[in-house]
């Protein structure tokens, strides 16, 4: 094929961003790629998304990996190995400077970027075909792993096209009709008929289709290598991680991020044209957004061992390239300057919940004193009876009730994280996605394709060229 006739079509469609009034399509290029020199090919492709996460969070998980648990983060160890290639990607869509997950996921997805709330979908309703779509008319098989619902907008972004991130239904069952091989994650509500408005069982339909659904870890564990695996362990997003490791009945029946990703890896590794797998640890941004911080930390740890797996199989593959990275930053968290600013961090290691799990616990019959008791049995400190009644004042309206992405119950989840402030000494400018130039990092063949700083429809061009595929399709 002619690869340089291949590679300037995919930058004129990486700019194409610039058609639907992207803000600042000017501030940043597409990559102007040396393909004069034909690499290594990546017969896999393993794209790893941390959604939401801020360089601060990156930061806090290594500081207390680091400081806590006596190691490095897998992530900063790879840079610090030098066996990564590393950039930095600035994440717009075309509508906004901030993105959305459903624009950010197809911005790898399909190469061109769309409005937030879109999925591969263009302002005139052009359709971009997404990334995983490609590989599988090249024979490769394609999965998606995630902890928040199979469906949801960033492991959507790689395969389908709707003009809604928020049609979940619908996207379970493209799946289905496009041979994703692997899907896991939760979205119970999506596949059970006594859920779905239309009654549709699609997990007979799967079934009926030579999948192996699979619905507990243990069931996950026992499924062999030769059958599609759906596994949907959880009606909406998995748990916390931190709240999965303390509760044993989760712990028993949940998978971990690492579980479904080794599993996965297993099952795609058997087709003779190699795989294509998206992993996303999506409830770091869910944490982020709540600024809950056991909740976002043990979410990026969770990345983490599942980063690990993935690079500890590709490094002994050796034609598996594995690029990780985040979609956009949210809430940019931070630890403060200040004299117990060490010392106080070091507490986290004393949470045994998440604030989510805590603030559930909560309702109109707790006294005071029982909200204090509560938080400082399962965080390690203590808030003011001041605080508590500030609290409890959400539960009975005396406070307005705060609103919030995926805050469906309405919990206090600003209030007490600037309560809990005052203990960790870690800080958050905001809870919402943010506009960082974020960190990417490439390993195995095809990571010398990634420049220093690349905007986020780069890397869709990058897969393509790293496998040798023509874009023609």
């Amino acid at each position: 094929m002619d690869r340089r006739k291949f590679f300037k079509k995919g930058t004129l469609l990486a700019a194409g961003g610039a058609l639907f009034g992207n803000p600042i399509s000017g501030l940043a290029t597409t990559m102007d790629y040396d393909i004069s020199v034909k690499g290594k090919r990546a017969k896999n492709i393993i794209f790893m998304v941390s959604d939401g996460m801020s360089s601060g969070t990156l930061a806090l998980s290594d500081h207390f990996q680091n400081r806590i648990l006596g190691h490095r983060s897998v992530w900063m160890s790879a840079y610090m190995d030098n066996k990564v290639t590393r950039g930095l990607m600035e994440t717009s869509s075309a509508s906004a400077i901030v993105t959305d997950s459903s624009a950010g996921s197809s911005a790898f997805g399909g190469g061109v970027r769309v409005a937030n709330g879109s999925l591969n979908v263009g302002a005139n309703g052009e359709q971009y075909l997404p990334i995983w779509q490609k590989m599988k008319r090249k024979g490769k098989k394609i999965g998606v792993v995630t902890t928040v619902t199979a469906t949801h907008a960033t492991p959507a972004g790689f395969n389908v096209n709707n003009n809604s991130r928020y049609s979940e239904p619908q996207i379970a069952i493209d799946y289905l009709n496009l041979g994703v091989d692997v899907v896991m994650g939760g979205g119970d509500e999506f596949f059970n008929e006594d859920k779905r408005e239309d009654k549709r069982d699609l997990y007979e339909d799967y079934e009926d289709k030579g999948y192996a659904v699979v619905k507990t870890l243990n069931e996950l564990k026992q499924t062999g290598k030769n059958k599609p695996i759906l596994g949907i362990f959880n009606e909406g997003a998995l748990p916390y991680q931190l709240d999965r490791k303390n509760t044993p009945e989760l712990e028993k029946t949940i998978p971990s991020l690492a579980d479904m990703t080794k599993k996965a890896i297993e099952h795609l590794n058997t087709s003779k044209n190699g795989f294509a797998l998206q992993i996303e640890s999506g409830k770091v941004d869910w944490a982020a957004h709540a600024n809950d911080l056991g909740g976002l930390l043990f979410e990026q740890i969770q990345f983490d061992e599942a980063l690990k797996v993935a690079l500890e199989f590709a490094e002994k593959d050796g034609e598996t390239l594995v690029i990780f990275t985040t979609d956009h930053g949210n809430a940019n968290p931070g630890l403060i300057y200040g004299k117990t600013a060490d010392k106080d961090f070091e507490t986290v290691a004393k949470y045994k919940y998440t604030n989510e799990w805590i603030l559930n616990q909560i309702d109109n019959s707790y006294s005071p004193n029982k909200v204090r008791e509560l938080v400082d049995e399962y965080l390690g400190f203590e808030i003011t009876s001041s605080e508590a009644h500030h609290i409890l004042g959400y539960y009975s309206n005396i406070e307005k009730e705060e609103q919030g992405l995926y805050n469906y119950k309405h919990l206090p989840y600003e209030g007490f994280a600037n309560m809990q402030k005052k203990h960790s000494s870690v800080g958050w400018i905001s809870m919402d996605h943010s506009s960082d130039h974020v960190e990417v990092a490439a390993f195995g063949p095809g990571k010398e394709l990634l420049k220093p700083f690349v905007k986020n429809t780069d890397l869709h061009y990058l897969m393509l060229q790293a496998a040798q595929i023509e874009n023609k399709f």
